[in-house]
């Protein structure tokens, strides 16, 4: 038997898993109820993964890494959890090749020059090139995520009931730990506001 976080989060049907269940539908969750005050209830989902304008709540990797990229700059709507977390999986998988380049570069280097005796010897050529590939590559696909890294972690702080902004915490020393956890929590029906 398998778990359908998008059944659980859009029913309007009272006992297909929605939380609340017994909520008469339109008055708290599911479909229509999303346009009166108080936002009761479980948040509302993407029904399909095409659907940009909601959370996909229990999206695959491909899914997420989609997108990611698809909600390139978009600063307004909710991310799920499952959108963010596997974006950021994404980011660091694909970081960590580059980043194996200029380490492996390093080795070769000091490698080199403890190699030598005098200490007057030039650095391995081929350290040196590791380095740079590595470097400019990760260099690359740091400036090509940071826009939609940030726009996901925004989203997401939308999607946890806060607003955007707390992402600016990220710029103090302890903000980051402080953002981090908050996007740890639970999607919350109050995040619905943001949506556009």
């Amino acid at each position: 038997m398998s778990y359908d976080a998008n059944a659980a989060y859009n029913s309007d049907t009272p006992g297909q898993g929605a939380p609340g269940a017994g909520v008469p539908a339109g008055q708290g969750y599911g479909g229509q109820g999303y346009g009166v005050q108080g936002f009761g209830g479980a948040p509302r989902g993407a029904a399909s993964p095409d659907d940009l304008s909601l959370p996909l709540y229990g999206a695959s990797f491909g899914q997420a890494v989609k997108r990611f990229f698809k909600n390139y700059a978009k600063f307004s709507g909710r991310a799920s959890r499952s959108e963010f977390w596997w974006a950021t999986l994404f980011c660091v998988l694909v970081a960590l090749v580059p980043y194996i380049l200029v380490v492996i570069g390093a080795v070769m280097m000091a490698a080199s020059a403890s190699a030598d005796p005098y200490g007057g010897g030039a650095p391995s050529g081929g350290g040196v090139a590791l380095m740079g590939i590595g470097g400019v590559l990760l260099g690359v696909f740091v400036l090509a995520t940071i826009v939609p890294s940030i726009a996901v972690s925004w989203r997401r702080l939308h999607d946890a009931g806060f607003s955007g902004l707390f992402y600016l915490l990220t710029l103090t020393s302890i903000g980051g730990i402080v953002v981090l956890v908050m996007e740890i929590m639970p999607p919350k029906a109050e995040g619905q506001r943001f949506d556009v």
